[in-house]
């Protein structure tokens, strides 16, 4: 029906589109009357909507009489809720364990036995919000508000108690829990895969809710979700972003306003029955923020919706078109009832409320001591806390007349809705699809929309997957020549077998990428799940078909690779069980991964596991110990290891039908005169018979307990195992939680616990102060010694003819197109516009914070080039809040104020002005506690007055921007928050804000306005007069008189992008203007005279405010204390050791000193080298996070340098590492029956501890350059598996190409760490041959074995043990006689050897770090300078 609507869009009717919201958000939905409330009239003509102005209200009316014309059932419930009461885990009970203070078991008994103290968030709540009302909730943040919309959109994970009653429509929250799709709630977090667009973003939402039955003026589903899609991005007037990627901290995207609307268009394609909105305006300016709740109201009336939000900064165009209001404060329900009851019920019981305020605000306000302003006459009746207003407001009439509404649940009006809605959702529900699921369309259709969203987030992110391809092929290339040309005798057995074993190495280390991949995308399918998108299943199977492409293309390019070039059996029937087997192994281990990964619920317990399994499944291949010598307690791990199947069907189909001669070391005696075969017999190859010259395959194979029969068998129990840990991913993916937070709660350090019970004392006494109704704001004392020490400013910052643009795929796009403008001090400057106009963007240009584009004009500080020192000079408050999240909110600012403040203040003063700033902040009841992750941690309000104060605290010497410092704060916070920036300016500061939805309050504060229009153009820049009245009167003059009533920051940014445009051209209007000619001449003379003084602000000349011996102390203090604050990545470090370690000492139980000893001696310490890669999967994503704290903001403002971050990452770590050392070394040492000589050991766990180092060098190395997580742990398993190959283990020295001989060999660390080992645990082994380890055989004419093997002996058999040397028969001869014979072969001659190994080993570790430095700096870009 609205066909060609987004076709006749003029310019600027983007918001108006909004308007059209309503019927599509909800296609299936048909009341045939308005049912605002039972009570209302009947009559459809006689009601009126609040929206009815909507541009495209009689549209949605007509699509209303096609579904009538369809007899579709109407889809109204409403929602019913009486004596709710929600507890959650009290502050007190969220101690932080560090990593002393975890091991405190009796205090943690104690805590134990006393029952957790519980924290009440909702108390005696009530309410009933019908089909077709709109309910505002208003309350401060901390108050309840999130916590009412998850019980109302029945979400209660993640609460400790949940009392009372809440009813949807006639059911109860369990009944109701089939229909979670039709019972949404938007909240605060924007979760999305960042490298998809706006467009492949709305595409899948609207793809799964398309209804089985169609409207019948549609014929094909396609045809109804694309115009619906194209009817929400045009609605939401983000129609020209379709093509953008949505980004998120990290990924550049989509503005922030524009994201919050597509996670608005996301919510609304669900097509809910009931809607709870959770602060949806956050980040959208005024005019789209009216424009989107008449969207919203304008569906609840036609559609009977029923609509609840939480809104902070309401303005009063806003709040007149709810129905309800329900305040809160501290969880108490202080008032519910009519919208229009709030003001006069407040007014009665004494507040007062300013014409010009807004009425949200001033109810939010009335328990806010500083805030509320009581009436003359009402001091001392007027109540003062919450209980005090709840009980006037429960012996009033308009609790009386709501209370009449909580019978509706059993009323024959909701009992008709209901069972209408349960018809009408199992008429739109696929009729494949059992009555009990939530979900709308076919599994098959949900698996399709799955999969083209998984190839699409594979092709947002091209350069990870190519990355990937050229490892695998180079590292093809690498092993290929590595094994090249095997032979096929004795020496090339163990060759073969080792390109064998790397060839499922390598997937299973590939693999192991799959767990970081399955955190990465969790917040987002959690959120599609609580929506009811699709089942888990869907997205599994969609995985695993995007696997097969990729796998086939992996698996193909390797297998092509390295068969050839090791040379393995030239048919094609072998070649093609090759790679079939290798590409189900790599199928079944990526579902391995996958599984460890979904099974986890955090990122550290499962790359704990991993590296566990990782160790398990290498071990017991059958490569490094065959079956035969396998200890019975474990060798039940072989039976469940996919790569042990594996490894039998390569090998089998390799060897099988060969006839092996022995060869070199194998053959004795061999060289010289010895040629008669006769006298000849193999050694040290499995299978071979005693006397016997040479071994069959099949020989080989049965001493290894294989079989060639057992091929096809294990290729069908690979996939069983495959589809057995498909299963568990499913399970485990069904079972994730929708929680994102905990709650909501503070997380107190247990070293703080003191400190913080102090604070959290009983304030409720605190409350005195109160505003008399003639005074707004009365300077205090206080606020007079602070405004002494707040930092004087008397620079100007100007900038001209500014223009940006950068590179997209479709050329270039200018973002910012020839701004003026300045900022003088004292002056308090507002950047105004719509969302994506480039308020943003100009801010980053003007702070210096652009690595990328193209920057044009001037920026100046007093008519001069910008100083070295500007980037620290100037503070700047970015939208995004990212913050140490193990630090406290003093020590964030403390961090800030040592570095960034000039330093030549003494520490002390610095730390005074932190005091300073906690007091205006209003941040003393917070200041100990961790700032956290948002659920917890720090609420979002919370931290946006951190992310303040962490730049107030560095006493900004030019001038301050601040980007959307109001933005997610209730209306008291804002106004405080401007009332502080107007402070600051007061006392000569020079402050920049952006700002997107300002009340008439606000923009009073402000003293000039830069206003943008799409595209980056000036609008108009200038002062904005007392009440506005400049501003007002320069709109005035070109048509766009601001009525008397209205706010005029509104009236601008419809008049500029809204519906008042008029579809004018309003930058040229600017341009055009006498005020523009005005602005440009002030600006020429204002450069002009600030060039011709002294300037204001002198440079110190230095970058870093401190010198770089005190950032790096600062930086490894926090890195230091973030650690052992960080109990589950340390625990994970310490048990993945302690395990691995306890694990190999026990499958190589007290080694023997046979020649299949001194194999198993070799792999015991080649598999302490695998406690690397689990290690490392875990240490990376904490480096990143980091860093990305580091690059985003840190760096930003020069706070310190790179060195000192890199530093304080290394050094932080290096205490945990000699920790780690000790836990493997104790446990595995002597378990594996190693040389008790304290020389020996110690020597031993000299190395260990240096490669414990040398591992993590590597792993922050790659982390330092990656571009994310999964980049890097992609990247790990090609850097370990070239260096597993090439230390000499795989590959013996004497075997390995002369290519990669002479150069790789004595580059790769782990061939000093394995021949240090080596060489102090096996030198002085003496070596006794079992049985059939001997070579056996006869002399001729009757010698003694002694005369005949005489020559060998002295020459090529010197290392060989002859037993019987009198014997004339039945010569038995060993391979070695001592250990030191044994590593000779290894390349290892002298037992110095392992002390010049273990000094090469220390020099890798710290070449390691060199290279995490060099990694660091080649990341770290230049800021863009004006051109």
């Amino acid at each position: 029906m609205f066909s060609g609507l987004a076709a006749n869009l003029g310019p600027g009717d983007g918001d108006a589109v909004f308007r059209r919201l309503s019927g599509l958000a909800s296609l299936s939905q048909t009341p045939s009357k308005v049912d605002v409330s039972s009570d209302d009239v009947d009559s459809e003509d006689a009601f009126v909507s609040r929206a009815e102005d909507w541009k495209y209200m009689p549209e949605v009316k007509a699509y209303q009489e096609q579904e009538e014309r369809d007899r579709q059932k109407s889809r109204k419930l409403g929602v019913t809720w009486t004596d709710l009461v929600v507890k959650g885990v009290g502050a007190d009970a969220a101690f932080n364990e560090n990593v002393l203070s975890q091991f405190n078991i009796p205090k943690h008994i104690l805590e134990a036995r006393h029952k957790r103290p519980l924290r009440t968030i909702l108390e005696d709540n009530h309410g009933c919000v019908k089909p077709g009302e709109m309910m505002l909730v208003l309350g401060r943040p901390g108050s309840g508000c999130t916590t009412l919309l998850k019980m109302l959109s029945n979400r209660r994970q993640g609460y400790a108690e949940v009392d009372g009653a809440v009813s949807f429509g006639s059911m109860d929250p369990k009944t109701a829990k089939q229909y979670r799709g039709q019972i949404v709630m938007n909240t605060e977090e924007e979760l999305f895969f960042p490298t998809l667009t706006v467009r492949q973003t709305t595409d899948f939402a609207t793809r799964l809710k398309v209804p089985f039955h169609l409207p019948s003026d549609k014929d094909k589903p396609a045809d109804f979700q694309k115009e619906y899609r194209d009817f929400l991005l045009n609605a939401m007037s983000v129609a020209h972003t379709s093509d953008t990627k949505v980004g998120n901290e990290y990924v550049r995207g989509v503005s922030g306003g524009e994201r919050k609307r597509v996670s608005i268009i996301e919510c609304l394609a669900t097509r809910g029955s009931v809607f709870c909105w959770d602060n949806s305006t956050r980040g959208l300016d005024a005019s789209t923020a009216l424009q989107y709740t008449k969207a919203v109201r304008a569906m609840t009336d036609i559609v009977g919706l029923t609509s609840i939000m939480t809104l902070y900064q309401a303005g009063n165009g806003i709040y007149d078109l709810f129905d309800k209001v329900l305040v809160l404060d501290q969880g108490k329900e202080i008032y519910y009832g009519p919208m229009r009851s709030a003001r006069p019920f407040m007014e009665r019981l004494g507040f007062m409320c300013d014409d010009s305020a807004n009425v949200a605000d001033f109810l939010t306000g009335v328990t806010v001591p500083t805030e509320r302003k009581i009436r003359e006459g009402y001091e001392q009746s007027c109540p003062r806390t919450a209980d005090g207003i709840r009980d006037a407001y429960n012996s009033s009439s308009v609790f009386e007349d709501m209370q009449r509404e909580y019978t509706y649940p059993v009323e024959s009006a909701a009992k008709g809705h209901t069972e209408e809605f349960r018809e009408a959702i199992a008429h739109d529900k696929h009729k494949s699809l059992p009555k009990t699921s939530t979900l709308t369309t076919s599994f098959v259709t949900q698996v399709k929309a799955c999969v083209v969203r998984q190839f699409q987030i594979l092709r947002g992110d091209k350069a990870t997957f190519i990355i990937n391809q050229l490892a695998t092929l180079v590292q093809a290339l690498v092993v290929g020549s590595l094994f090249y040309d095997s032979p096929a005798n004795s020496s090339g057995l163990f060759s073969k077998s080792g390109a064998l074993f790397f060839s499922l190495l390598y997937q299973g280390l590939t693999a192991m990428a799959e767990v970081t991949n399955s955190f990465a995308g969790r917040p987002v399918l959690a959120k599609h799940k609580s929506f009811a998108l699709f089942h888990p299943a869907a997205f599994c199977i969609a995985q695993i078909v995007t696997d097969i492409p990729v796998l086939l293309f992996q698996v193909t390019q390797f297998s092509l690779v390295i068969y050839f070039l090791v040379g393995l059996k030239a048919d094609v029937a072998s070649f093609f069980t090759f790679y079939v087997i290798l590409f189900t192994v790599s199928m079944c281990m990526t579902a391995v991964f996958r599984a460890v990964g979904a099974a986890s619920k955090t990122f550290d317990a499962a790359s704990k596991i991993s590296g566990f399994l990782v160790s398990a499944l290498i071990i017991y291949t059958g490569y490094m110990i065959p079956k035969t010598q396998m200890h019975p307690w474990l060798v039940w791990i072989y039976w469940i290891d996919p790569l042990a199947y594996g490894f039998e069907s390569l090998l089998a189909t390799e060897l099988h039908g060969d006839i092996i001669e022995c060869v070199g070391t194998n053959l004795i005696p061999n060289g010289g005169t010895y040629a008669d075969l006769a006298f000849q017999s193999c050694a040290g190859v499995l299978g071979a018979v005693q006397g016997s010259t040479s071994v069959t395959g099949d020989q080989y194979l049965a001493a290894l307990s294989y079989d060639h029969s057992r091929v096809w068998r294990n290729f069908g129990i690979l996939w069983a195992f495959w589809a057995l840990f498909v299963g568990v991913t499913i399970v485990a993916t069904c079972n994730w939680s929708t929680v994102t937070g905990r709650g909501g709660f503070l997380l107190v350090p247990r070293e703080n616990a003191k400190t913080e019970r102090i604070i959290h004392g009983d304030d409720s006494e605190a409350q005195i102060t109160e505003k008399p109704s003639s005074l707004v704001d009365t300077p205090s004392k206080t606020d007079s010694a602070v405004d002494e020490r707040l930092i004087r400013n008397t620079s100007i910052f100007t900038w001209k003819n500014l223009s940006y643009t950068v590179k997209t795929p479709s050329g270039d796009r200018t973002l910012l197109n020839d701004v003026q403008g300045w900022v003088k001090p004292g002056t308090l400057g507002a950047l105004m516009g719509a969302s994506g106009a480039g308020k943003t963007t100009l801010l980053d240009v003007l702070a210096q914070r652009k690595t990328e584009g193209t920057i044009r004009g001037s920026i100046l500080v007093d008519g001069r080039p910008l100083s070295v020192s500007f980037q620290r000079s100037a503070g700047y408050c970015e939208q995004l809040d990212v913050h140490e999240p193990l630090a406290t909110v003093r020590e964030a600012l403390e961090f800030s104020a040592l570095l960034r403040q000039s330093r030549n203040t003494p520490k002390k003063e610095k730390l005074q002005y932190v005091d300073t700033i906690v007091d205006l902040l209003e941040m003393q009841d917070i200041e100990h506690t961790l700032i956290g992750k948002v659920g917890a941690g720090l609420s979002v309000e919370q931290r946006k007055r951190l992310t303040i104060g962490v730049e107030l605290v560095s006493k900004p010497s030019i001038l301050i921007f601040l980007d959307e410092p109001t933005s997610g704060l209730d209306g008291q916070a804002a106004f405080n928050t401007l009332r502080f920036l107007k402070k600051l300016a007061g006392v000569g500061q020079a402050v920049l804000v952006t700002i997107h939805q300002p009340s008439a309050s606000l923009f009073k504060q402000f003293d000039t306005l830069l206003l943008l229009a799409s595209g980056g153009r000036t609008v108009y820049f200038g002062d904005i007069g007392d009440d506005a009245i400049t501003i007002k009167d320069y709109f005035g003059r070109y048509g766009a008189p601001c009525p008397p009533d209205a706010n005029p920051a509104e009236h601008m940014i419809d008049v500029v992008s809204g519906s008042l445009s008029q579809g004018r051209d309003w930058g040229q209007v600017w341009l055009e203007s006498p005020e523009h000619q005005q602005v440009t001449t002030e600006l020429d003379h204002l450069i002009e005279k600030a060039a011709s003084v002294e300037p204001g602000t002198k440079s110190d000349g230095f970058e870093f405010a401190m010198p770089l011996w005190q950032q790096i102390k600062l930086v490894t203090k926090r890195m230091s204390v973030s650690l052992y604050r960080d109990t589950e990545y340390v625990n994970n470090k310490f048990l993945l050791h302690l395990g691995s370690a306890i694990f190999n000492g026990f499958t190589f139980w007290k080694i023997g000193n046979s020649v299949a000893d001194l194999q198993l001696r070799l792999f015991t310490i080649f598999n302490f080298i695998f406690v690397a890669p689990g290690v490392i999967n875990q240490l990376q994503p904490l480096f990143i996070d980091r860093r990305d704290i580091y690059e985003i903001r840190e760096k930003k403002s020069k706070m310190y340098s790179w060195i000192a971050f890199v530093t304080g990452l290394i050094v932080s770590e290096i205490p945990y590492l000699c920790i780690c050392a000790v836990l493997y070394f104790a446990p595995w040492y002597y378990t594996v029956g190693f040389p008790n000589d304290a020389n020996k050991a110690g020597a031993t766990f000299f190395v260990m501890l240096f490669y414990e180092f040398v591992y993590t060098g590597i792993g922050q190395a790659i982390a330092a350059y990656a571009p994310n997580a999964v980049f890097a742990a992609l990247i790990n398993p090609v850097i370990i598996s070239v260096l597993v190959s090439f230390c000499g283990v795989l590959m013996p020295y004497n075997q390995i190409q002369e290519f990669w001989r002479y150069w790789m060999y004595y580059l790769d660390p782990f061939n000093y760490l394995m021949g240090s080992m080596l060489t102090f645990t096996v030198y002085d082994v003496e070596v006794q041959c079992t049985d059939r380890e001997f070579a056996l055989f006869d002399t001729p004419n009757n010698q003694t074995c002694q005369e005949y093997l005489g020559e060998y002996t002295a020459g090529y058999g010197a290392r060989s043990n002859l037993v019987n040397p009198d014997a004339t028969s039945g010569c038995r001869v060993c391979q070695y006689r001592l250990g030191s014979d044994y590593l000779a072969t290894l390349n290892l001659g002298e037992y110095s050897d392992g002390w010049r190994d273990a000094g090469i080993v220390v020099i890798f570790a710290m070449s390691s770090y060199v290279m995490v430095y060099l990694l660091m700096k080649l990341r770290t870009k230049a800021s863009k300078k004006a051109e």
